[in-house]
Formats: structure tokens, C-alpha cells, sequence
């Protein structure tokens, strides 16, 4: 299975390829931010009051059902960017930064990305591809790594295979070992010798520490360390100023989130921030809106059609992504370069989710449609995983009550609270 792989990598590619070509050519690249209303926001006037919200999609009444979550003690803070038509319309921060202290969140806090970090090494790594820096077909014992792989597998497994989990490895190989404090560059030599989901290649296996070998892949095409390479190709280009790697690019802000569970505020470990590939992104809702726009053809002079369809092209399918009814309602799930996709009531979506204790985050967009949400938070519950779907459905035109369509931030059915169990990996 995985040699037809590579062809299906080049047809997946070629297949979004025109869409984000045709935007380009039909559209000039737009800084951000962009608007239709007669007076433009600025940097200084984000789309943060009722007045400023115009579009397709109802804000003011999800703007109300958001604000409604913070009844729940499950919450601490929120921050949220609405992106429709390639445009910000909507932006807004709730809650507090810490249940202790009750400063406010505000559009500048800074959160964790998370694996949503996954997202930024593919955009890099196809960038690379277009400018011929990298090939994503070369196979991982031509490159200079920490990682091994079981039998020789490293002879067969490609960058592409790499950064789309199908190394074959069980799924969240040694992460257990991560959180106790272990280096994971002599994790990634270890699992060489670590049991096998499936014979390399063959299947999708979720990976953190594997995964983050991307970054020394990386590094080594752009002569520079991945974090470097990052800010200088990516995140400088797009303004996105906040945006940084690491424990200290968080705590370093002037305003932060700090994790939560339940009304306890969680100690921050470094373990997954040593990832910084696979989870080790910071930054506030500004900056991640900009790289939501970003993703939606906004910034062609950073990243082309061509780079935007190879990052977010199929490359395997997968299992279910998340549970429940969200699970039941995104049929197709596929993974890309650090992207996942799936189709949701008939439409393409692409985006990622990611966790880590006391953390959340989420990019979901529909490519087609430019129209997308990029949603952070600083506590472990999963229910605002769903304002994406709300905000898409209204833009849809489908409201929650019909066809029996779910109602994504309906809280009626929602169990009492109660403790929640450390959850410290990332979503699968």
C-alpha cells in the first residue's frame, strides 16, 4: 500500500492545486485585515462589537451562545477569530487568564497551539517543496536524524509518509515517557525498537515524538534551526509578531493563559514544548487568525496556491477524528502534511485540533468557501471544539433544527460537572 502513496500525494496535490490558482489569479494577495463594510478595520479597530460584525454568518447570536459556556466551570478563558470569505469579521476574547488571580483574557493573551503546531511544519515543508529546497519523497536515511525506525523502514518511509503519521509506529509512541521527563531526541533513537501498529507505510499512527523529527528535517533544508526557519519564512512575513516556540514564548507575554482544570490551575511542564514540530507553536487569537487567513490563499506573496494545496492535499486516510456526534458528522477523515481533512454535510474541510493539559486549540476552514474558526482555550473541556461546526452551519444556512442537524453548543445535555482526568496528550 505504501508505494501507491507518492502518486496519490502528487494527484491529491494537483487536485486542490486549481482552486487555490484560481484564487490567485482572480485575486490579489490582501494584508490583513480585509472587510467589505464601508469603514475598514484596523489593527487598532479589530471586529470585536456587534456593529462590526457583518457577513453571512448569525455573530450575535453565536457571539451569545459563547458567552454562554462561561456559566460552566468548566471554563476559564477563550479566545476566538471567525474568518468568512477570506475576511476577519469576527474576534473576541472571554473569561479570565487565571481563575486566581481573574485578569481578563484579551485579544494579546497568548495561548498554547498545541498540535495545531503540526499545521505550520507542513506549510513549511511544502514552501520548501515549491521552491525546491526539499524533496518530500526522499526517504528518511538520506537525511541526518535522531529518529529510527523498526526492520528498514527508514530506507522506505518518505518525508511526506513522516509528517502524514505512517511511520507504522503504535499510536502516541512514547509520549507516556515524554511526560516523565525523558529527552526525546534519545526517544525518537529508542524507537527503533518500539512495537509496531502496522509494517511502515501501510496505515496511519498518530505521532508526537516521531512526528517531530520533521523539525530536524527541516532544519537541515533551510541551514538554520526549524524555529528560526519558521519565524523568518512564515510568521515574519505574515505579522504575526506574537507567535513564538516554547515554554518561554508563552510565559514570556505580558499576558498569558495559564491551564486549568476545573477551578485548579495546572503546573506547566516543558515536555511537549520540546517538541516544537509537533506542538511547541504560542501566539495570541491575532496572530492565529492571521495564519487561518493565511491558509486561505490571503498572503500568496508568502505562501502560493501551489504550496497551500501540497500542504493540505489527502495523503491517508485515518479513523475517526474526535467522538460523538462530531465524529459521526466528518465522514472521509484523511491527513495530510500536518493537516487533517474531511467532509462535513457535503463540504471539504481542512484544519487541526490539538491538547495538551490544562490547553486547547482548533483551526477548522473550508477552503472553497475562505470561511473558517481558529478558536483557543485555557481548560481541558471539550464542548468549544464545536464552534467551528456552529459558525460553519450558520454560514450554511442550516440551522441546528433541520434535518436533525446537531446543535454543536447545546449545553442541555450536557452532564453535570464533575473532575476532570489529566488528559496531557494531544488529540489523536
Amino acid at each position: 500500500m505504501g508505494k501507491y502513496l507518492v502518486p496519490l500525494f502528487g494527484l491529491a496535490a494537483l487536485s486542490l492545486v486549481s482552486f487555490y490558482s484560481y484564487r490567485a489569479f482572480v485575486q490579489e494577495p490582501i494584508e490583513f485585515p480585509l472587510v467589505e463594510t464601508a469603514e475598514a478595520v484596523t489593527e487598532d479597530r479589530l471586529p470585536t462589537e456587534p456593529e462590526d460584525w457583518q457577513g453571512t454568518i448569525n455573530y450575535r447570536d453565536l457571539d451569545q451562545r459563547i458567552a454562554a459556556l462561561f456559566v460552566r466551570p468548566e471554563m476559564a478563558g477563550l479566545a476566538v477569530a471567525i474568518v468568512e470569505d477570506g475576511e476577519l469579521r469576527y474576534i473576541r476574547s472571554f473569561g479570565v487568564t487565571d481563575k486566581r488571580s481573574g485578569e481578563s483574557v484579551t485579544l494579546q493573551t497568548v495561548f498554547r497551539w498545541a498540535s495545531v503546531s503540526k499545521g505550520v511544519a507542513g506549510t513549511l515543508a511544502a514552501k520548501l517543496s515549491e521552491e525546491g529546497q526539499i524533496d518530500l519523497n526522499q526517504t528518511l536515511n538520506q537525511w541526518q536524524t535522531s529518529l529510527k525506525l523498526p526492520g528498514d523502514a527508514m530506507a522506505r518511509i518518505t518525508v511526506a509518509q513522516l509528517m502524514s503519521h505512517q511511520t507504522g509506529l503504535t499510536k502516541n509512541a512514547f509520549d507516556r515517557k515524554l511526560e516523565d521527563g525523558e529527552f526525546p531526541g534519545l526517544l525518537r533513537a529508542r524507537l527503533g525498537t518500539a512495537p509496531l501498529q502496522c509494517s511502515p507505510g501501510t496505515c496511519h499512527s498518530y505521532q508526537n515524538i516521531a512526528f517531530d523529527t520533521a523539525g530536524e528535517i527541516l532544519g537541515q533544508a533551510t541551514n538554520s534551526i526549524y524555529g528560526d526557519a519558521v519565524q523568518k519564512q512564515l510568521f515574519e512575513p505574515l505579522g504575526m509578531d506574537s507567535a513564538r516556540f516554547g515554554m518561554t514564548g508563552l510565559t514570556g507575554a505580558e499576558s498569558w493563559a495559564r491551564p486549568h482544570r476545573g477551578d485548579k490551575v495546572r503546573i506547566l511542564s516543558e515536555s511537549y514544548w520540546l517538541l516544537p514540530a509537533a506542538a511547541g507553536v504560542n501566539s495570541n487569537i491575532v496572530d492565529m487568525a492571521r495564519w487561518l487567513r493565511a491558509q486561505m490563499s490571503a498572503n500568496e506573496d508568502v505562501l502560493s496556491g501551489e504550496t497551500l494545496a501540497l500542504a493540505h492535499a489527502p495523503l491517508v486516510s485515518t479513523g475517526r477524528v474526535y467522538g460523538g456526534d462530531l465524529a459521526r458528522s466528518l465522514s472521509e477523515p484523511s491527513y495530510g502534511l500536518g493537516w487533517r481533512s474531511f467532509t462535513y454535510r457535503g463540504r471539504r474541510l481542512i484544519g487541526h485540533s490539538g491538547a495538551v493539559d490544562g490547553y486547547r486549540a482548533t483551526i477548522i476552514f473550508d477552503p472553497a468557501a475562505r470561511t473558517g474558526v481558529a478558536a483557543m482555550w485555557n481548560s481541558g473541556w471539550g464542548i468549544p471544539f464545536g464552534i467551528p461546526f456552529a459558525a460553519l452551519d450558520s454560514y450554511y444556512g442550516e440551522p441546528a433544527d433541520k434535518d436533525n442537524l446537531t446543535d454543536w453548543l447545546d449545553l442541555s445535555d450536557v452532564p453535570p460537572p464533575k473532575l476532570q482526568k489529566p488528559s496531557p496528550r494531544d488529540l489523536p
